[in-house]
């Protein structure tokens, strides 16, 4: 194998690639690398972790075909200290030698067959508009769990809804809706759900006026974005009957800006380290943010707003807060409680297409 590019050529596909690494040690070492392939002037960068694989493809000046796998890392942090300009890369006999100027690398390699062969799905069998898809997951995906004792809360439900399409998380604690109005996908009766961190990575994808295109079958699910690939498997299991959790008795209702609010939230977020809550008095014709770290101080901030309902204390995980008043899409926010003991939504006062369900505190 051997090729010519541009350093930053070659490190934008390392860089998609190898966020599909993975960073853990396990029996398959070739799961540490990246596959190149070479096919005329055509190179794929390919890095997995078997749940994940992401295939990036560019453009180079080609002269000999080939397959090398290679630490990601170490590649590329190699390529990015070039300087600017062409990289000659050559691959013969176990050794990847880069070049640049005056400086050559020659970089121990693994055999290509420990790389393992994961089918990327064929070509998408339907587009969607990208910048849309990218709103609702930005949205939606922050709220899904961590908790890998929990998969099926590690991922978002993608379900068709209203001649569009519906994505859900929650970790149990919050819970995100958006409702895609102009994004239309077959993801079957009971919708599909894609592991987080996929649809995390496509988003990073996806720029201006993007297509995605999307291909699904019982196991896997595609996103070809211009030249990249992203291939996930699909969670196994049965997503929580998320419905009842939307409340719909609330009698108390709060309107402000959100920018001043979301501002108001990171200051006094700053006496609310991890996990600590953040009380909200609502009264009227104002909502007040208070928290205290205990040997550490205490804040409190007000803001102006218009509120209908009983003087109420209710107390949030300031971190998760913080989330749902920054994903709104909207001027104004709209909150909406009923009393210090059960959930809270947030929305856009205009419309219910992006609700955010969050589960209080008890106040201390």
């Amino acid at each position: 194998m051997k090729f010519r590019c541009e350093r930053d050529t070659l490190i934008t596909a390392l860089t998609k690639a190898g966020r599909a690494v993975t960073t853990k040690a396990g029996p398959v070492a070739g799961l540490s690398g990246v596959l190149l392939e070479l096919s005329g002037d055509s190179l794929a960068v390919t890095g997995s972790d078997v749940d994940l694989t992401i295939a990036a493809r560019v453009t180079v000046s080609g002269s000999e075909n080939g397959t090398a796998l290679v630490g990601a890392r170490l590649l590329t942090d190699v390529v990015r200290s070039l300087d600017l300009g062409a990289v000659e890369v050559e691959f013969d006999e176990q050794v990847l030698r880069v070049c640049a100027g005056r400086s050559e690398f020659a970089l121990r390699t693994m055999p290509p067959g420990d790389f393992p062969r994961i089918p990327l799905l064929g070509e998408a069998t339907v587009t969607v508009d990208g910048p849309a898809l990218v709103s609702g997951l930005r949205q939606v995906v922050p709220a899904a769990s961590h908790d890998e004792s929990r998969p099926v809360l590690t991922g978002a439900l993608l379900m068709s809804h209203g001649g569009g399409l519906r994505v859900v998380a929650t970790d149990s604690y919050r819970l995100a809706q958006r409702d895609l109005r102009s994004v239309e996908m077959d993801v079957g009766a009971k919708g599909v759900l894609v592991p987080s961190r996929a649809l995390e990575e496509v988003a990073r994808l996806v720029a201006d006026d993007t297509r995605v295109g999307v291909q699904l079958d019982e196991r896997t699910v595609l996103f070809e974005v211009d030249d990249t690939r992203l291939s996930a498997r699909l969670i196994n299991g049965d997503f929580p009957s998320y419905e009842g959790l939307i409340p719909t008795d609330h009698p108390n209702r709060l309107v402000t800006d959100r920018s001043v609010l979301l501002d108001a939230i990171r200051r006094v977020r700053l006496l609310a380290p991890a996990q600590r809550s953040m009380r909200v008095r609502m009264q009227s014709g104002s909502l007040t943010l208070s928290a205290t770290a205990q040997d550490v101080g205490e804040a409190t901030e007000e803001v102006s707003a218009s509120y209908d309902g009983e003087e109420l204390l209710i107390a949030f995980n300031a971190e998760y807060l913080h989330d749902g008043v920054e994903v709104l899409e909207s001027d104004e926010i709209l909150l909406l409680t009923a009393d210090s003991l059960k959930p809270a939504l947030l929305q856009s006062p205009d419309n219910d297409d992006f609700l955010y369900v969050l589960m209080p505190l008890r106040v201390t």
